[in-house]
């Protein structure tokens, strides 16, 4: 995630499949298969809320989309806040990286949003 793509639409999904590749990383413990299972929907409601949000009917409805997609984001920080990775400090450095992405994504749909009002 070092070279992050302009385009929005490609980041989230990049997010997302990044997403899923870290929870395969993770122990199989009961609360993991429980916030995985939350952290995977967030994390794909995310580029699809952004997609949709492109694609809007009209402005309050693009608004709307973006603000899902923040709220989305919002709920994958804290998914993968929750996640444990057990004693690899590999995966570790992952969640906080996805987290981080997420904190970004996060304000560039504040951003949009601000923008749009």
């Amino acid at each position: 995630m070092e070279n992050k793509p302009v385009d929005l639409e490609e980041r989230t999904a990049l997010f997302a499949e990044n997403v899923r590749r870290f929870v395969r990383l993770l122990p199989r413990t009961v609360a993991n298969i429980e916030d995985v299972k939350q952290l995977v929907r967030a994390s794909g409601s995310v580029p699809a809320n952004c997609i949709e949000a492109n694609e809007a009917l009209g402005h309050k409805d693009r608004v709307m989309k973006f603000r899902i997609s923040r709220k989305e984001a919002k709920e994958c920080q804290l998914w993968l806040r929750l996640v444990n990775v057990g004693s690899e400090p590999e995966t570790d450095l992952e969640r906080k990286r996805l987290r981080q992405e997420a904190h970004e994504l996060k304000l560039i749909f504040t951003s949009i949003i601000k923008k749009l009002e």
